[in-house]
């Protein structure tokens, strides 16, 4: 895992794989063609039928006004120009892969995300604050959350407040519920960013789960508390090429505290009961890492995946039994969709 940290971390922050074009004014222009197609460059001439185009990466070229579908000033703050082809900002900047930075969900730029395992929305209520849902393919858990970003004056230094308050809904008779509440800085831009959250944890599976064993005779009881933990992040993001980016997540759940607790029943054939309490409370520490790639194919759409990998390990306080770490792998996908 220390090995992939630094990897992903080396890459990140390595020097630019790409090259802003050089000659951008003010008046350059950003047009949009009926076929999707964007071009940069400055308009030489207009006779209201054709408009005689100074291209940045072809030169002059003669283009049908019928053919072209908008006619935009180009600003940095709506997106950027790599090697001649734009590239909108995107409201997917604000993520990684499971985390977010504190670089504010503007208003208006409303996205959705597809896992694997079930859909999140996010809205924008304001230039600082967004809300979102969170759920599986079968709506249970189901999951609120809220951002509130705190810029400052200088724009690639950006703080941020975040929560994440949880149900399991039908799962378990909705008894189960959790939250997660952080705060977090960013630091650099919408290319290039890496951001520390520092929060805490809390959840609560709810009720008890029995186990009849008819061959030993025995009763197996578990009954799990709620746990608590203190939660890192460290993430970050940089675009390497025209449409790809390199991003880097991670969660640790440290220090987690909880009670787990097995009550096994052996029946005997004199008292008829008999009681051992196998565990009880317990320290764990759960770690999640996640190097990835990200592909914007359009300023509407991407896609990303990550090589994840995840590392848990719990011991508990009352019992001679000891759990060795347990590691794996959990690779992901998900699309974005602004609407």
């Amino acid at each position: 895992m220390k090995f992939i940290l630094s990897i992903a971390l080396i890459l990140l922050f390595s020097a630019n794989a790409f090259s802003q074009i050089e000659g951008v004014t003010d008046s350059t222009k950003i047009l949009t063609m009926q076929n999707g197609e964007i071009r940069i460059g400055e308009i030489v001439s207009d006779d209201g039928r054709e408009i005689l185009f100074l291209s940045k990466d072809i030169g002059k070229v003669f283009i049908l006004k019928q053919d072209v579908k908008s006619i935009r000033p180009y600003k940095p703050e709506i997106g950027e120009i790599i090697d001649g082809d734009f590239f909108v900002n995107s409201p997917f900047n604000t993520r990684y892969y499971f985390t977010t930075n504190a670089r504010p969900l503007k208003k208006g730029e409303d996205y959705a995300m597809i896992h694997l395992y079930g859909p999140e929305v996010h809205f924008s209520v304001s230039d600082r604050l967004s809300i979102g849902v969170m759920t599986t393919w079968i709506a249970s858990p189901f999951v609120l959350a809220a951002k509130y970003s705190i810029p400052t004056k200088n724009p690639n230094v950006n703080f941020g407040l975040g929560t994440l308050l949880g149900s399991s809904a039908f799962l378990n008779s909705f008894r189960g519920f959790g939250g997660l509440h952080w705060g977090m800085a960013t630091f650099g831009d919408e290319k290039q960013n890496f951001t520390v959250s520092l929060g805490y944890s809390y959840a609560n599976i709810g009720g008890k789960v029995y186990n009849y064993n008819e061959g030993t005779n025995s009763n197996t009881i578990s009954n799990t508390k709620m746990s608590q933990s203190p939660v890192l992040s460290i993430a970050g993001i940089k675009k390497v090429g025209k449409k790809a980016s390199l991003f880097f997540d991670s969660m640790i759940f440290f220090g987690a505290k909880g009670t787990s607790s097995e009550e096994q029943y052996q029946y005997n054939s004199i008292t008829g009961e008999g009681q051992y309490v196998v565990k009880g409370d317990y320290t764990a520490t759960l770690a999640f890492f996640m190097p990835g790639m990200r592909f914007q194919s359009g300023p509407k759409s991407a896609f990303q995946f990550a090589i994840a990998g995840v590392l848990y390990k719990q011991n508990f306080l009352k019992s001679i039994i000891r759990d060795n770490p347990r590691s794996f792998p959990l690779p992901q996908c998900s699309w974005f969709f602004k609407f």
